[in-house]
């Protein structure tokens, strides 16, 4: 137990000290250096939330693997034809790119998937816990929709945060007046209910305390340069 609250802890003061050093360097030094390093902070936090992850069984895998092939098959449906999104294209900052879309933005997806589903995940596990016993059966059946529902409207509102900072950072860019569509909204939610119905229904463990604390430094990075970014 004590190696894997450590795990949590070391995952959690790494990934404080390099949005920190990340939010710091955009701010106020080295812009455009500092967004050449996304892809490798990127990696970084995935490599932590896999290592961070208790049980890493054959369902995990599977929905790692569909987020990735799902999350980078609809960018490039929506970079290359507009039909879900919006009409947007990706920067440079993100690195190597199949078919105009970034290979990172799979992972990207995974991170948020991840992160948000475990976060309402936990929250509905406290919850449930402390029904009485008769009331098992219907809070079993509300988990499924709450994680797959709010877990979706979670990662929606983490998307409506971080996509003004996005554009600023030339991470990607919407054509015409750049405008945000509200249909990018509404495409995000449904993929995320499609990622987290497998997440959900994945027979593997979903309590990892890092991914929630991930999930709050990046709102909170997030925030920051939402507010203070020019």
């Amino acid at each position: 137990m004590t190696k894997t609250i450590n795990k949590y802890q070391v995952a959690t003061a790494i990934a404080i000290l390099f949005h920190t050093i990340g939010l710091t360097g955009i701010l106020f030094f080295n812009r455009d250096f500092f967004i050449q390093t996304t892809p490798f902070n990127l990696l970084l936090m995935f490599v932590l939330l896999v290592w961070t992850q208790f049980e890493r069984n054959t369902w995990f895998w599977i929905f790692l693997a569909a987020c990735v092939v799902i999350g980078i098959s609809v960018e490039i449906i929506g970079v290359n034809t507009g039909v879900l999104f919006g009409n947007y294209q990706y920067g440079a900052a993100l690195g190597i790119k199949l078919k105009k879309v970034p290979l990172l933005i799979g992972v990207n997806w995974f991170i948020i998937m991840y992160c948000c589903g475990v976060a309402v995940h936990t929250l509905l596990m406290k919850i449930i816990n402390g029904l009485p016993a008769d009331a098992a059966p219907r809070s079993k059946n509300l988990k499924a929709l709450s994680v797959i529902v709010d877990g979706a409207t979670l990662a929606v509102l983490f998307d409506w945060l971080m996509e003004p900072v996005a554009v600023k950072l030339n991470y990607w860019i919407w054509n015409g007046n750049g405008t945000i569509p509200f249909y990018n909204y509404v495409c995000w939610f449904l993929v995320s209910i499609l990622l987290l119905m497998v997440f959900h229904f994945g027979k593997f463990e979903k309590q990892n305390k890092f991914a929630v604390n991930l999930l709050l430094i990046q709102v909170m990075f997030f925030l920051i340069l939402r507010t203070f970014l020019n």
